[in-house]
């Protein structure tokens, strides 16, 4: 390959590593789809409904699967596997290595998705408790949180990135063991322990460090695709495989598997497989958005982001500094840890696609339109409140 080729492949690759380019593609992405979806003639729903020629390899793994649900179940464990290898680092040795420095973000992370919960099945008058709904606002948006954090929040500690990362890969960790429970159907035992052995398989080649792509990357795929056949949402294949990845260096190593994996994969997170998973799943009819105030899982879903989010990440942080858990990060004050808890109310990637598990028919688009607009909320309500607590700490006394 040409040196000048090269030099731009990395260049773009650095451009996807960025904070900000995630969110910025995650709007990007959104903006299409909302366009798209609601051009005449039915093109977009047309477009994610294709599926792939008939075979009998794909049906017998349960693999004929319509465009979108690739792009769900397929592409978004890509995000997944990125998120359990940063919380496994981050567990390990990073900023939460230690049960003290876990605990205030994880105390965090589980108000976060306790008080939510309870708002969105109280203010949707107990529609939400059936079908697993009450889960949609329990989940951050780590790219698109961040993003906002990166773009506003340069004169705020960094202790504050620490907390709302910490937060946001502990909650989707939580989120996406929701969906392995409550979306699970049909269990097929066999595919499953085909699965964890796998899984297994994985985590011990890279124990014996054979680990060559041609000879991962297909244990690592065929995990996924029997957890998939298995009836557990095939995500959850991503998150375990993250936490089997090593973290700490051996002898002979310049950096271990798991940092390799992260300098890889996470633009190829960022800036391919989460505006492709936008793209499939924002696409909503503008109606919709009209319809989401007059239905009771749409308001449940708004006020859990905008409303329990924020008040559970307060309420956890605030106990667990309480009862002396954990502590504030260096420099962090609690008019630093506000402005995180309102971004928790992010919800955006996950919530979506909670919302196409549990909600059925034409409610999914009410419910769709308003974790769209609650997230849109949060995020510039963050982004006035980190910019005015950067000006207010910048200011001279």
């Amino acid at each position: 390959m040409a040196r000048g080729t090269t030099r731009r492949i990395d260049m773009l690759l650095e451009f996807l590593r960025l904070e900000t380019t995630g969110g910025r593609l995650l709007l990007l992405a959104t903006a299409v789809a909302l366009l798209w979806a609601n051009l005449p003639g039915g093109t977009y729903e047309a477009f994610w409904s294709l599926s792939p020629p008939p075979s009998a390899l794909l049906d017998a793994l349960h693999l004929d699967l319509p465009l979108a649900v690739w792009a769900t179940d397929g592409l978004l464990t890509i995000f997944f596997f990125v998120a359990g290898l940063e919380v496994k680092r981050e567990l390990t040795v990073g900023e939460l290595a230690g049960w003290r420095a876990a605990a205030l973000p994880a105390v965090a992370a589980l108000g976060g998705m306790v008080v939510p919960a309870l708002v969105m099945i109280a203010v949707s008058g107990g529609a939400a408790a059936h079908g697993g709904a009450w889960a949609i606002p329990v989940a951050t948006d780590i790219a698109f949180a961040l993003g906002v954090l990166a773009l506003a929040g340069s004169t705020l500690p960094s202790g504050v990135r620490v907390l709302l990362l910490s937060l946001a890969v502990i909650d989707d960790l939580g989120a996406i063991a929701l969906v392995g429970v409550l979306f699970a159907h049909d269990l097929r035992l066999l595919w499953l322990a085909g699965g964890l052995l796998l899984c297994l398989g994985y985590g011990l080649l890279h124990r014996l460090r054979w680990t060559p792509v041609w000879l991962v990357a297909p244990v690592a795929v065929g995990a996924w695709a029997c957890v998939h056949a298995g009836g557990v949402h095939a995500t959850v294949a991503g998150i375990v495989l993250g936490l089997l990845t090593p973290v700490r260096t051996r002898d002979g190593e310049d950096e271990s598997a798991c940092d390799r994996l992260l300098h890889r994969l996470h633009p190829v997170s960022a800036g391919v497989v989460v505006p492709i998973f936008a793209l499939a799943a924002a696409g909503i009819p503008l109606a919709a958005a009209g319809d989401a105030l007059g239905d009771p899982i749409a308001q449940g879903a708004a006020a859990g982001l905008l409303l329990g989010k924020p008040a559970g990440i307060m309420l956890g942080a605030w106990l667990a500094v309480r009862v002396r858990l954990g502590a504030l990060p260096t420099e962090v004050r609690w008019g630093d840890v506000l402005p995180v808890a309102v971004l928790g109310g992010v919800g955006y990637t996950v919530s979506l696609l909670i919302v196409g598990l549990s909600v059925p028919g034409a409610a999914a688009d009410a419910a769709a339109a308003a974790v769209l607009c609650a997230s849109v909320v949060a995020a510039v309500v963050a982004t006035v409140m980190v910019r005015w607590r950067g000006r207010t700490r910048t200011s001279p006394a």
